[in-house]
C-alpha cells in the first residue's frame, strides 16, 4: 500500500511540475540546436590507409605466421614514427604549417591486429584535411626505409575531398538528443527538490501527513462564485430599470 501511495505521490508531483518541466527540456533544445548549427564551426575528416607487409625481398614468408606477426608488432611502431617530429618536421615545411597543429589534427590506428594502418586528418577545411593526410603518408612512405631498413609500407588508397562531405562534428541531432534527456532529468530533479521545500498545507491529506490523526470535517471558502455574482448583477440591473 505504501509503494502505490509513493508512486501514486510521484505522479501526482510530475503531473503538478509538467511545465517547469517541460520549459526546461525545450530550453535545452533550443540552446543546444543554436549552438550546434550556428555557432560550432564544421569540422571534416579526411583518411587515407596503409598496408604494412612483408618486406619485397622475402616473399616466401608470406604464409609464415612468425612472419606477418612480427609485422602486427612493428604497427605500433609505425604508429610512433608517422606523428614523430621526424616525419611531421618534413610534412610542415611543405605545406607551411607547424608540426604541433599537424600532429594535434591527426589519429593513427589499426582494427582487429590487421596490417592496414588508418591515419585520418580533422580539419576545418576539408581539402587542407586530404592534403594533410596525404602528405604524411607520402613522406612516411618514403622515409621509413631510411629509419628502419625496411621497405614494406604501400598506400592503399588516398584522402579525397568528396561532393557535399558531411562534417565528422558537430552532430546536431545527437546534441540535440543528449540535451533533451539532460534536460528532462534536470527538469524532473527539480520538480522534485522543490516539492520536497515546500512545507505548505495546501489540502486535508496533508493535515493528515503532519498531524497524524485524520480530518473529521472542513470549512467551505466563503464567498459568492462569478456566476452568483453575475445573477446579482443582472437582478439589480432589473430593479433598476422596473
Amino acid at each position: 500500500m505504501e509503494e502505490t501511495i509513493s508512486l501514486r505521490e510521484l505522479m501526482q508531483t510530475l503531473r503538478k511540475r509538467m511545465s517547469l518541466i517541460i520549459l526546461i527540456t525545450l530550453t535545452a533544445i533550443l540552446v543546444s540546436g543554436g549552438v550546434s548549427f550556428f555557432l560550432l564551426t564544421p569540422v571534416y575528416q579526411s583518411s587515407t590507409q596503409l598496408l604494412v607487409n612483408q618486406s619485397k625481398s622475402d616473399q616466401s614468408a608470406y604464409n609464415n605466421p612468425g612472419q606477418i606477426q612480427t609485422n602486427l608488432q612493428l604497427i605500433n611502431t609505425y604508429k610512433e614514427i608517422i606523428t614523430s617530429p621526424v616525419i611531421l618536421d618534413k610534412v610542415s615545411k611543405d605545406l607551411d604549417m607547424k608540426t604541433g597543429d599537424i600532429q594535434s589534427k591527426m589519429t593513427v590506428s589499426n582494427q582487429n591486429d590487421s596490417q592496414v594502418v588508418s591515419l585520418a586528418v580533422q580539419d576545418t577545411d576539408p581539402a587542407k584535411a586530404a592534403e594533410i593526410a596525404n602528405k604524411t603518408a607520402e613522406v612516411f612512405q618514403k622515409d621509413i626505409p631510411d629509419i628502419m631498413n625496411v621497405d614494406n609500407v604501400t598506400i592503399l588508397t588516398k584522402a579525397e575531398v568528396g561532393e557535399k562531405q558531411s562534417p565528422v562534428k558537430p552532430k546536431p541531432l545527437l546534441n540535440i538528443a543528449i540535451a533533451m534527456v539532460v534536460g528532462l532529468m534536470i527538469g524532473v530533479g527539480i520538480s522534485f527538490l522543490l516539492e520536497f521545500l515546500d512545507n505548505t498545507i495546501k489540502t486535508e491529506q496533508d493535515v493528515e501527513k503532519v498531524l497524524g490523526v485524520p480530518v473529521l470535517g472542513s470549512i467551505a471558502k466563503i464567498g459568492e462564485t462569478k456566476a452568483e455574482k453575475r445573477s446579482r448583477t443582472i437582478e439589480e440591473r432589473g430593479e433598476r430599470i422596473g
